[in-house]
């Protein structure tokens, strides 16, 4: 699988209109006091969240995206994937210890499939 580009699988940018929507109910609060400007802060941290937040996967492993830095799986410390109660997908790791991959769900299993290249049996074929 060399030279295979990273996949990235994030949230959909039309998560970004509550976020416009939620800057514009905080101006009148960074209108109105000294510290107001501070409360801006919120939105711009919402939107970085939906811009970063995800998984990619690439020839190296599954890496999941938070606001904060993360670890590659590699593939070789891949023993499977786990599903949670909330649909929310593990990577279960030949170690016993699992990483939550944000943002993809139960339902996006095929399209993780695809995406590693066999390495993740797709549950639907």
């Amino acid at each position: 699988m060399a030279g295979v580009a990273t996949a990235r699988m994030r949230m959909s940018r039309v998560a970004l209109l509550p976020v416009l929507v939620f800057a514009a109910c905080t101006l009148p609060v960074a209108a109105a006091a000294w510290w107001g400007p501070v409360v801006l802060l919120l939105p711009a941290l919402a939107a970085a969240w939906v811009l970063r937040v995800g998984v990619d996967v690439g020839p190296a492993g599954i890496t999941p995206r938070t606001l904060l830095p993360g670890s590659t799986v590699p593939w070789d410390e891949v023993a499977g994937l786990r599903v949670g109660e909330g649909q929310e997908l593990y990577v279960v790791r030949t170690a016993g210890t699992e990483t939550k991959l944000p943002v993809v769900r139960a339902r996006d299993l095929p399209r993780l499939a695809a995406l590693s290249g066999g390495r993740i049996p797709d549950p639907t074929a």
